[in-house]
C-alpha cells in the first residue's frame, strides 16, 4: 500500500510540474515583428562568448555602435554612455545591459573588446562588448538607422546614436549627438526598467 500511494503521489508532482511548465512557457509573449530578437546573428562578446541578441531578451538595452581604434567621436560616445550609466538608478541597473558594437569587426577581436572594456571600466555588468560578420554589422547598423562607411583603413565615418530598447527588443528611444542632454534617455530606461 505505501509503494502504491508514493507512486501515485510522484506521478501526480510530476504531472503538477509538467501543467506548471506549460503553463508558463504559454505565457510568455510573442516577438513582436517590430523586435531586434528576430535576427538570426549570431554575436560574440568581449569574453569571447557567442551569443545571439534574443538571449538578452527581459532587458533594457542601451546601444551604441563604435570601434575601439576611433580617435574622435567614440571616445565621447563612450563617456556618454558612462554618463547615462552613472546616472541610472540602483535598481533600473539590474534591469540593464549596455552594450556597445563594433563595426569594425576585422580589428575589434574579442581580445581587443576584452582590453578596450578593462581599459575604460566597463569590464563587469551591465557592459557587455559585441562583434559579428560584417554582413551581421551592417544588418544590425540598419535597424539602428546608424550610417557608417571605412574612410581609410583604420577609419570610420558613423553615426553618432545611442539607442534604446525594451525588454521586448523593440526600439524606444533614441539619443543623438554627441554630448548631449541625456535626461529623456535616463527618464525612458528608468521607466522601462520599473516595468520588469
Amino acid at each position: 500500500m505505501k509503494k502504491i500511494t508514493i507512486v501515485f503521489l510522484a506521478l501526480t508532482l510530476s504531472f503538477y510540474s509538467c501543467k506548471k511548465t506549460n503553463t508558463k512557457t504559454e505565457t510568455k509573449k510573442e516577438i513582436s515583428d517590430l523586435s531586434i530578437y528576430n535576427l538570426p546573428s549570431k554575436w560574440t562578446t568581449q569574453d569571447g562568448k557567442g551569443i545571439e541578441l534574443k538571449s538578452l531578451r527581459g532587458n533594457v538595452l542601451v546601444m551604441v555602435m563604435i570601434y575601439t581604434s576611433c580617435k574622435a567621436a567614440c571616445p565621447r560616445l563612450v563617456a556618454d554612455m558612462r554618463d547615462i550609466e552613472s546616472k541610472l538608478e540602483k535598481t533600473t541597473k539590474q534591469n540593464v545591459k549596455l552594450i556597445l558594437v563594433s563595426i569594425d569587426p576585422k580589428t575589434d577581436t574579442p581580445q581587443r573588446l576584452k582590453s578596450f572594456a578593462i581599459a575604460n571600466k566597463m569590464n563587469q555588468d551591465p557592459w557587455i562588448f559585441l562583434r559579428s560578420s560584417e554582413e551581421n554589422t551592417r544588418e544590425f547598423a540598419a535597424v539602428l538607422a546608424v550610417n557608417y562607411k571605412q574612410i581609410s583603413p583604420m577609419d570610420f565615418s558613423h553615426s553618432n546614436i545611442i539607442s534604446v530598447f525594451n525588454p521586448e527588443g523593440e526600439l524606444i528611444f533614441q539619443q543623438e549627438g554627441l554630448g548631449v542632454n541625456n535626461e529623456k534617455t535616463i527618464e525612458t530606461i528608468n521607466q522601462e526598467a520599473a516595468k520588469i
